[in-house]
């Protein structure tokens, strides 16, 4: 299931993996204020997703965008990636199901790494707030992010795919 807290208590937590050492390498700079990630973290224009190649078929996507209100989120799961989310400015609320308790609405694999699912009232709201706020989401773990914390507000965050 679902990791979740400050990128500090998270880490230890996983297995060590080169993968988790180039992720967690590339997220020490990204938080580092006045480092290039840094900077180009905090340069992303509202609404853009900047990739970046971390190697062994890691990569991030950087991103800025307002948060939605729940109606406007959709629960999905990826099958061939875990999700690395962590935010950089801002907050928001991600729900999150084990997968068996819900029902498949668009499965996009194997083109994409994306099901989606219809809504369901059995998820469990995580609250991400502030620099390094910190889920990590496996194949089991179905996810709605982005939720806005009373009105619309906006949230750089950071999102590493790392392979299964």
């Amino acid at each position: 299931m679902a990791l979740f807290g400050h990128l500090s208590t998270v880490r230890p937590q996983l297995i060590r993996r080169l993968i988790y050492d180039l992720s967690f390498a590339y997220l020490d700079d990204a938080l580092k204020p006045g480092s290039t990630a840094n900077k180009r973290v905090l340069g992303v224009a509202l609404g853009d997703t900047n990739r970046v190649e971390l190697g062994e078929g890691a990569f991030s996507m950087e991103q800025s965008y307002l948060s939605k209100p729940r109606e406007k989120g959709r629960l999905e799961s990826h099958i061939s990636y875990i999700d690395i989310q962590i935010i950089i400015e801002g907050e928001e609320i991600i729900e999150v199901a084990e997968i068996s308790t819900l029902t498949v609405s668009e499965n996009l694999t194997p083109a994409k790494d994306l099901i989606f699912y219809h809504d369901s009232r059995v998820t469990s709201p995580l609250r991400l707030s502030g620099l390094g706020a910190t889920a990590i989401f496996y194949p089991r773990d179905g996810h709605m992010g982005g939720l806005a914390i009373g009105a619309p507000a906006p949230v750089r965050k950071i999102v590493i795919k790392v392979p299964v």
